[in-house]
């Protein structure tokens, strides 16, 4: 199984774990089943069409996807994959 890294602010919608282990041979597989564990992270990482959302990065081993094959990126069970969804604020 590979590891997915959950950032703070998608911890509460996976039961407050920082990382948790999930399976399949693409990313869009190991996605699969970590929503089927956490749905409410979905909506934070797919768009309603079923792609990635461009608020959100996506790295598997540090390679951004979206220079990969996106959701069709390869992933071992030895892989990290890592969601990063986009953080605005500042300014005054």
């Amino acid at each position: 199984m590979s590891s997915v890294r959950i950032p703070p602010v998608l911890r509460g919608a996976a039961g407050g774990a920082k990382q948790v282990t999930a399976s399949g041979a693409t990313l869009g597989a190991v996605l699969d089943d970590l929503f089927g564990r956490f749905p409410d992270i979905r909506e934070q990482i797919l768009t309603p069409e079923g792609t990635l959302s461009r608020f959100v990065n996506v790295f598997v081993n540090d390679q951004d996807v979206r220079y990969q094959q996106g959701l069709e990126t390869p992933v071992d069970e030895r892989d990290t994959v890592t969601l990063l969804p986009a953080m605005a604020g500042g300014g005054r």
